[in-house]
């Protein structure tokens, strides 16, 4: 049975905040992945939205009757991108990465599980569906089954766990970014820090989405208003692409054309003497005060240490040294090693005083960051 496409205004507009979502998103994962994980959760939660976007576009203009095996393949992304976007706040507030950071993608691996008896059912009953929940009035298809596309009968109640998980993070993250606020001295609504600033629009914008979730899913049947949630979302895709674009270096360069560019993005707009000053404080903390020895040293606590932010210590150490923060202090502690190993009194010392003494917990961490850095072990090195 053919169905009619609808292409208009509104299709138009999410087809371009698809598009530019998925080429947005491939940039920041692609530059954050290894050296800026705030970023990298951001890449990931903007791709993850595109391709809800994405599922939404084919449901409006019905191709998705063309593409029945796609029917339904975002949805276990709804428990995902709240869950990416507390992430990429708690990274970027804290400035280093958590073991538990793997728990917030136990909901979205669970409802995959739970689609998995959706997604091996035949196209007559993806066909129904999506007539269904498009609230389309045509004849339905005589269907098959062989099992049940919802066992657990949890399906029927997506919208309403959506609308908690989203809001659930939405208070998990305000509160995060509240108490670091009060811990800078800073008020919320007037604070002149760029990286609470940002944080604090992005979360305005995800409070605005999930309100708007909320009033389509209770005026509309099923996926019906969906479009009016897209249009929004990918009104922020446009603003974040054209921050990006003000940002880029491109423009401080000899412009060129049919040329494949090297865009690199700016992280913030701090000005080259603010990287200095910076800079010069994260070395007379590393190599005055020795903050490297510390077994607890963090990227937050240095940024603490220096009257900083967090993402403004990364971007300088990532930007003006070359390296991350734990390839930094890695390089710090292996040198100071390097000086007491050949001293009588290192050579004396067994190789896990030796590690603690320059700041690890623990000796095969200490062995593998010794060994890659001088391609020798610690007891090598020392023998040599």
């Amino acid at each position: 049975m053919e169905i009619p496409k609808q292409i208009d205004f509104i299709a138009l507009v999410i087809f371009l905040g698809v598009f530019l979502g998925l080429f947005v998103s491939y940039f920041i994962i692609k530059k954050s992945l290894g050296n800026n994980l705030p970023n990298l959760f951001m890449g990931l939660f903007i791709l993850a939205i595109s391709l809800t976007m994405l599922e939404g576009w084919l449901n409006y203009t019905g191709y998705i009757f063309r593409f029945l095996w796609l029917s339904n393949f975002a949805e276990p992304l709804n428990f995902l991108m709240a869950g990416l976007l507390y992430l990429f706040i708690d990274s970027q507030l804290d400035g280093h990465r958590k073991k538990y950071y793997w728990v917030h993608f136990i909901p979205s691996l669970f409802w995959f599980g739970i689609c998995m008896f959706y997604f091996l059912q035949p196209d007559e009953v993806k066909f129904n569906d999506s007539l269904e929940v498009m609230d389309m009035d045509y004849p339905r298809l005589d269907e098959n089954q062989t099992f049940s596309d919802d066992p657990l009968g949890v399906r029927n109640y997506t919208n309403l766990l959506t609308g908690i998980y989203f809001v659930v993070y939405i208070i998990l993250g305000s509160r995060k970014l509240l108490l670091k606020t009060k811990s800078l001295g800073e008020s919320i609504f007037v604070t002149k820090n760029k990286t609470l600033k940002a944080i604090r629009n992005i979360s305005l914008h995800i409070i605005i989405v999930t309100i708007i979730f909320i009033l389509v899913k209770n005026t509309f049947h099923d996926d019906v208003g969906d479009h009016f949630i897209y249009l929004y979302v990918s009104f922020m895709i446009f603003m974040t692409a054209i921050q990006i674009m003000n940002q880029s270096t491109y423009y401080n360069e000899v412009s060129s054309f049919l040329e494949v560019p090297s865009l690199k993005y700016i992280k913030s707009s701090l000005e080259e003497s603010e990287k200095n000053t910076i800079l010069e404080n994260i070395l007379s903390q590393m190599e005055n005060e020795k903050y490297f020895k510390s077994s607890t040293a963090s990227l937050s606590g240095l940024a603490k240490a220096i009257h900083e932010t967090p993402h403004h210590v990364s971007q300088v150490i990532n930007e003006k040294i070359g390296k991350s923060f734990f390839e930094l202090l890695a390089t710090y502690r292996v040198k100071e090693a390097q000086t007491i190993l050949k001293t009588d009194m290192g050579k004396k010392l067994t190789i896990e005083e030796v590690a603690e003494r320059v700041g690890y917990n623990s000796k095969s961490a200490f062995n593998s960051a010794f060994k890659k850095i001088t391609s020798k072990t610690p007891s090598a090195f020392r023998d040599s």
